[in-house]
């Protein structure tokens, strides 16, 4: 990274001072906690990146955020990854509502909502798919009747990211039955009021990130819609492609994400249960030249996202590039969970029990969850027609007889 006045030198040090001052030692390698419950520890980081506004280091200072240049950020990423430290400040509000409210939101909605994601006070939930609404999501329907100061909502919503923990929802409902996509509007819901249940679905690998959520007749402020009346596919569909991309990992590499793998990453897996030859090498050769090929292909992606990252940035935004790199993304960590799964033969199968590691365990969840990354966010078919019609140019085709 060029550097001709020294600035970036300047930053890297006081950045690298910072994080030694405020980054709890006892969190050293941990991951991000899941729930809401934090140690005295976490609870002490989350503050001070929050404070610091470090955890969306180029969202505008003026909400909170960090208000650094691309170079900068990537500094700070740098130097938390040498420290060991993770990023306190994320989930949905950060991936995807944030940025949308900052393109879309009045400037009273950002004042109200964005300082919250910065600091990390605040959960969100999408209320996008529903049980007759999932690639075809123009077709939902719940419904938003104007009372005049307010929307009353009705309807139920799918696949709930932590519905059940959030605090608020950003929420596709129709307002028009008259129309398909532009009848559609962008409403935010307080999920602490009476009329919103949210039930926990459990998945394969014994985990409950998704519910079902229910609506009746709940609230939402006029004040809460974003964008106007109407108007909200436009919104969703910009929403999504924040949702891709932050599915897809891209611009931190195959470790991050909506779906890395915990725990120690391949090559020190394979290393530990495989073993090596005289030469340090792994003593199965063609084990070795397809995680050879893999990492490669990890390496090859994590750099085409940070391309895309920076472009989106330039361009106020991702683009439909986003909807390659989910497919990619998902594509390759499928491959990651199935080699780890091999290299760990039937160590690799255990759910529970004393015989078994928590890395051990920890893979065969991954590779449980791994496959749902081909559906998340977008089907790889629906993915595909976007790339199709958005980046190649192809025109569409109806099947006849």
């Amino acid at each position: 990274m060029a550097d001709f006045g020294g600035e970036l030198t300047g930053f890297r040090t006081e950045a690298r001072d910072w994080i030694a001052a405020n980054f709890p030692p006892a969190l050293k390698g941990a991951s991000p906690p899941e729930g809401r419950e934090l140690s005295p520890d976490q609870d002490a980081w989350r503050r001070a990146m929050g404070e610091k506004g470090w955890g969306v280091p180029t969202w505008p200072a003026q909400y909170g955020g960090g208000g650094l240049s691309r170079q900068q950020a990537r500094i700070v990423a740098e130097e938390l990854a040498a420290a060991e430290a993770y990023n306190p400040i994320g989930g949905m509000g950060v991936i995807m509502f944030g940025p949308t409210l900052l393109e879309y939101g009045t400037e009273a909605q950002k004042q109200r909502h964005i300082p919250s994601i910065v600091k990390g006070e605040i959960r969100w939930c999408q209320g996008f798919s529903e049980p007759g609404a999932g690639s075809d999501l123009a077709s939902l329907q719940t419904k938003a009747e104007d009372k005049g100061d307010h929307f009353l909502i009705n309807g139920q919503k799918i696949w709930t990211s932590g519905a059940h923990t959030a605090d608020w929802c950003f929420c596709l409902v129709r307002t028009d039955t008259s129309k398909k996509h532009e009848g559609i509007s962008f409403v935010l819901i307080d999920m602490h009021q009476p009329g919103v249940e949210a039930r926990p679905i459990r998945l394969i690998n014994d985990t409950t990130p998704f519910c079902e959520t229910f609506f009746t007749d709940a609230v939402a402020k006029k004040e809460d819609l974003v964008g106007p009346l109407n108007g909200g596919w436009t919104i969703g569909k910009r929403l999504l492609q924040h949702e891709r991309q932050g599915i897809s990992g891209a611009g931190g590499g195959i470790n991050s994400g909506a779906y890395a793998l915990p725990g120690p990453v391949l090559p020190e897996l394979a290393r530990r249960y495989v073993g090596l030859d005289a030469e340090g090498r792994l003593a199965d050769t063609d084990l070795r030249r397809r995680i050879a090929d893999h990492m490669m292909e990890c390496q090859a992606f994590a750099l085409t996202g940070q391309r895309a990252a920076a472009e989106a940035r330039s361009n106020s935004g991702p683009s439909a590039a986003s909807s390659v790199l989910k497919n990619v993304g998902s594509k390759v960590r499928m491959a990651r969970g199935e080699l780890s799964l091999e290299v760990l033969g039937h160590q690799g199968l255990g759910w529970g029990g004393e015989q078994f590691s928590a890395d051990e365990q920890a893979v065969i969840k991954y590779v449980l969850r791994s496959k749902a990354g081909a559906i998340a966010g977008g089907s790889w078919e629906v993915q595909l027609n976007i790339i199709s019609k958005r980046i190649l140019g192809l025109p569409e085709t109806t099947q006849k007889g």
